[in-house]
């Protein structure tokens, strides 16, 4: 098994958002619609999407502690400590994040989205369908 993997992003978070700590812990607990900017030579992979439906949004949480592997859930210390495969805590070994997002408007390489909690210029590394209901 490799020891390591390369992973290119495909494109990056443009969020009113800047500072992970003003960023809430679920998209639908308030986060700013978004704006999702693909690589133009990407952009053919974009067809087929279309504004209302449902993406899933994986993105690398480059701002992420890496050596995390206990959380308090939400931040909460009243909450027990949990390890981060229970969570979805940002601060884990690989910080990906992975987020359920409704497309507002394409526009050429640019995808408007609502409940997208990352934060400005965090990498995308991939979108996908939603599979079933919502």
């Amino acid at each position: 098994m490799p020891e390591t993997y390369v992973v290119r992003p495909i494109g990056w978070v443009e969020s009113p958002l800047v500072e992970p700590a003003d960023a809430p812990k679920q998209g639908d607990e308030g986060a700013p619609d978004a704006w999702i900017v693909v690589d133009a030579t990407l952009q053919p992979a974009i067809r087929g999407l279309e504004p209302g439906s449902d993406v899933i949004v994986l993105t690398w949480l480059d701002r992420a502690d890496r050596s995390t592997l206990l959380v308090h859930p939400r931040d909460n210390p009243a909450n027990p400590l949990r390890g981060v495969f229970a969570t979805r805590s940002a601060d884990r070994p690989n910080p990906i994040g992975v987020h359920r997002v409704e497309i507002l408007a394409i526009d050429n390489t640019r995808i408007h989205v609502r409940n997208l909690e990352a934060v400005d210029g965090t990498p995308v590394v991939d979108i996908k369908p939603q599979l079933g209901p919502r």
